[in-house]
């Protein structure tokens, strides 16, 4: 991030802090920015030398913002947000169910008048991009908002498309798109490995990229963080759906599919039950497309995302580790997987990379194949970046450096001329590493949790990891215990 990037940033932010004294949280905060900042540029668009029209009505535009001042302000801010959100297009969805969460007039008087005095339309994509991402990060970081469920580290989104390697005027979709992550990396891979053409850069700003995302706020914050990357368009259609992904089998398939779907295993759904209380239950989803019914939402996700890709599409997928163990469903669709697909790779992931705690988790990738009477998997690459491997959020967090090994190993150019690292005698400690069909079809319950590392902190006590990170991963394995424990509870009492 450029010093000037980050000087704005830290002015955006600056507010927080007070904001926060009167129970304004961050997530809060930054949907409010979403909505005066979207119309902030809409009022730059709407003048010289673009004189673009957009649909925003004259009573609820940015000058009928900056011309109030008091109890004035606040009324009118709280009605401009409820006629906006009737709106079509992106405008609409930018709004949808908004509501104003800065009730001091004074407060929002002065983040207007923040905003007010930046041109945002001279900033290129990148700067108003790194600013809204840096804002995003910053959230994600607040654990009692919960927002970093929907931010996956930056640098594993990068690597993933570094070894994916997306082409020009190709779909790519995410079925759980979050803050919108994938998309702008795979954005910023097309635009920095290529010439695009007038064709090319219309394409990619408008028809490459499609996604699910069924929280309202989350979607506001992916539309506004692409729209400010220069993906989308002010008054363009929108292009990331508020609709559950896994309700139905997507009506269009696509190039590609880059997801980190959310994490926890069971998908629910909430009813009101004949004492008039709210319960859960297990939602499981009927879909004639699926090789094995479960309530299990990583596996649906894995499902569902084989079932969008196009013949010959390309999968990168971050899964939690029941994925590649569970029996019953898990070692079904499993065995579909290999044979309908080519899974040709999985990298072990370490923990302390998310935000959510105690994640043990893995990126598997697979290329669609046609129909055939051959398993299409012929061998699977594994990549153990995860034994004698310690990560923490804020001390040593995951950098793209630390995966550049992975990436070469990948060998995306020519992923057929891989050479393992791994040789039981003159390089035992090697972190790549090949398995056949035949291998991994024989083991329990086809697992493809396969380690073959020794943890060095189990045999040399000089070799432990400083005193923190065990503290942490101590906490995040007695916090994935506890969400399993409850998850069981849950099950009994229904």
């Amino acid at each position: 991030m450029s010093n000037n990037t980050s000087s704005i940033v830290s002015k955006v932010w600056s507010f927080c802090n007070p904001l926060r004294d009167v129970g304004v949280g961050y997530g809060d905060y930054l949907e409010q920015l979403t909505y005066l900042l979207f119309l902030k540029m809409a009022d730059e668009y709407s003048k010289p030398p673009y004189n673009r029209k957009l649909g925003i009505p004259n009573d609820y535009n940015w000058e009928s913002l900056t011309s109030r001042k008091g109890a004035e302000l606040e009324i009118h801010y709280v009605a401009l947000l409820r006629e906006l959100s009737t709106q079509k297009g992106i405008l609409g969805q930018i709004f949808t169910k908004s509501q104003n969460k800065i009730q001091d007039p004074a407060m929002l008087a002065k983040v207007i008048d923040m905003i007010d005095s930046e041109n945002w339309l001279v900033m290129g994509a990148d700067v108003k991009g790194d600013i809204y991402e840096g804002l995003l990060e910053k959230n994600a970081e607040d654990v009692k908002s919960g927002a970093g469920q929907y931010f996956t580290p930056r640098a594993l989104i990068k690597a993933m498309v570094q070894c994916v390697q997306p082409r020009l005027m190709k779909t790519i979709a995410d079925p759980a798109c979050g803050t919108g992550g994938f998309f702008l990396a795979a954005y910023d891979y097309l635009v920095s490995n290529n010439k695009l053409d007038k064709d090319q850069n219309k394409f990619l700003k408008l028809q490459t990229f499609f996604g699910n995302e069924i929280v309202a706020g989350t979607r506001r914050l992916a539309l506004m963080n692409l729209f400010l990357h220069n993906i989308g368009d002010i008054d363009s259609d929108n292009f990331i759906s508020p609709a559950d992904a896994l309700i139905a089998a997507s009506p269009v398939t696509y190039d590609y599919v880059l997801a980190n779907p959310p994490f926890g295993k069971k998908s629910s759904q909430t009813f009101t039950n004949d004492e008039g209380e709210q319960e859960k239950e297990d939602l499981t989803y009927n879909r004639q497309d699926f090789w094995a019914t479960t309530s299990n939402k990583q596996l649906n996700f894995v499902q569902h995302i084989r079932s969008m890709l196009k013949t010959i599409g390309l999968a990168a997928v971050v899964v939690p580790d029941n994925v590649l163990f569970e029996g019953g469903a898990g070692e079904t669709v499993r065995k579909k997987l290999l044979e309908t697909t080519d899974l040709h790779t999985i990298l072990r992931l370490p923990t302390g990379i998310f935000y959510a705690q105690g994640v043990k988790a893995n990126v598997i990738f697979f290329d669609n194949k046609p129909a055939s009477k051959d398993p299409w998997t012929k061998e699977i690459w594994v990549y153990d970046y995860r034994t004698n491997i310690h990560h923490t959020l804020k001390k040593n967090p995951l950098k793209l450096d630390d995966l550049k090994d992975f990436i070469t190993c990948y060998n995306a150019i020519n992923r057929f001329k891989r050479q393992e690292t791994f040789n039981s005698e003159s390089n035992p400690e090697g972190r790549w590493r090949k398995f056949t069909y035949e291998e991994i079809i024989s083991r329990d319950k086809t697992s493809l949790d396969i380690t073959w590392l020794k943890d060095k902190s189990l045999a040399d006590l000089d070799n432990l990891p400083d005193p923190d990170v065990i503290a942490s991963e101590i906490v995040e394995n007695l916090e994935a215990g506890l969400l399993n424990f409850k998850q069981i509870i849950e099950k009994l009492n229904r």
